[in-house]
């Protein structure tokens, strides 16, 4: 490869059996190897065979990454749904979430810009600039603790995360929202920018998490300050003798 080869790729692969979903198949990428000389490239690809990659291996606190994913699904809707479109008058014939006039005799066509029906999400999409405000490690249980915050916490809110459940792996958090549902693989990459905004160069020191309950309204941040509050239950009393 290092005397014939011009471009060196590698194939990564995902470890499904990390976090507890139903899914058994790994994802594979190829990803390029760049900068320096092709033995270099070729000799760093070997030193990284069959070995793990941790995501504090490849990214940095306060640093700008991109996201890329594929969005959140809703078929195939009309107009309205879509795009927004005024309703039309409640007599109109043959409905009323309709787009009256799509357009003048001459173009004899419909223009691209005209609101249609169609397929509304499930998109492939590309969101640059999200801040990384914390690099959490597999099983530190002060994950979501701060220097404002001294409580002993991890990062799962009490009850789980909504249709996913408990972190028990290195995660990363991000500024702002991702594409897609919950359990859908994402891409991460450094950025492609040179950064030189203070929004972009600012250091982040966050002073408090929120690890309350996501399902209701949730009270208290730890088991342990519930059952301060309202006392043990009878199971824990059970357990206990």
């Amino acid at each position: 490869m290092s005397k014939y080869c011009s471009v060196i790729r590698v194939l990564c692969h995902t470890q499904p059996k990390l976090f507890k979903l139903k899914e058994k198949k790994a994802n594979i990428m190829e990803i390029q190897v760049n900068g320096g000389e092709i033995a270099d490239k070729v000799a760093f690809a070997q030193s990284l065979l069959e070995k793990p990659i941790s995501v504090k291996d490849l990214f940095a606190q306060d640093e700008m990454i991109d996201v890329i994913g594929v969005t959140r699904g809703h078929g195939y809707n009309g107009v309205t749904y879509r795009w927004g479109t005024k309703k039309l008058p409640r007599k109109t014939h043959k409905g009323l979430r309709k787009v009256a006039c799509i357009g003048a005799w001459h173009p004899s066509r419909v223009c691209f810009s005209v609101p249609r029906a169609g397929q509304y999400g499930y998109h492939h999409r590309t969101e640059v600039n999200k801040k990384v405000y914390r690099i959490g490690t597999k099983g530190d249980t002060k994950s979501a603790s701060t220097p404002f915050d001294l409580t002993d916490k991890a990062i799962t809110p009490m009850g789980g995360f909504h249709h996913y459940g408990q972190i028990n792996e290195d995660f990363l958090m991000l500024k702002g929202c991702v594409m897609g549902p919950r359990k859908r693989l994402i891409t991460l990459r450094k950025s492609l920018l040179v950064h030189t905004k203070r929004v972009a160069l600012e250091k982040i020191n966050l002073k408090f998490i929120d690890t309350a309950s996501k399902w209701g309204h949730g009270r208290f941040q730890t088991d342990g300050e519930k059952k301060a509050f309202q006392g043990l239950l009878k199971k824990d009393r059970e357990a206990m003798e």
